[in-house]
């Protein structure tokens, strides 16, 4: 007979991207966002590391990269998400382009704001690239508003109100 399994409670503790250059990206993130560092680690390289039991490295057993060289920041976002940002510098194969919205792996991050206008022109003003607004004139969002937003480096961001 199957054991029954109790459903655990989640709540998320954190979001990670992987990002081509790590310490620009962190800065517009504290600088212009507002989050706050809490710790980084790295780098650390799979050739650095023992092997399993199995011989395969630490990143392969742990992350699903065999030889990968990473470092990450994890940042405060607000006073309940955590915002990991992991640059790789290992394997040589990886892949640099994001992922389009229509894309598998596809992702934005949604931030909310009191004010969608004020907020667009901050982000423009530091760097980021608008594009065009949704009003919301039915439904259950109606009276709402959002905007996606590129940031400097190309990630996608969801503006909402």
């Amino acid at each position: 007979m199957a054991q029954s399994l109790t459903r655990p409670t989640f709540a998320v503790d954190h979001i990670s991207w992987t990002v081509a250059d790590l310490d620009p990206v962190v800065a517009f993130y504290c600088d212009v966002i507002g989050a706050t560092e809490l710790f980084r680690m790295g780098p650390l390289d799979a050739a650095d590391m023992p092997l399993d039991a199995q011989g395969r490295d630490w990143m392969a057993t742990h992350v699903g990269v065999p030889g990968a060289k990473l470092t990450l920041v994890m940042l405060k976002l607000t006073d309940t998400v955590n915002f990991q940002l992991v640059q790789y510098d290992k394997p040589d194969d990886r892949r640099s382009d994001l992922p389009r919205n229509c894309d598998a792996g596809g992702h934005h991050l949604g931030l909310r704001v009191t004010d969608v206008d004020a907020a667009v022109a901050y982000l423009a003003a530091h760097g980021c690239t608008v594009l065009e607004t949704i009003a919301v004139d039915a439904g259950p969002l109606a009276g709402k508003k959002n905007v996606y937003v590129l940031d400097p480096f190309g990630h996608q961001l969801e503006i909402v109100d």
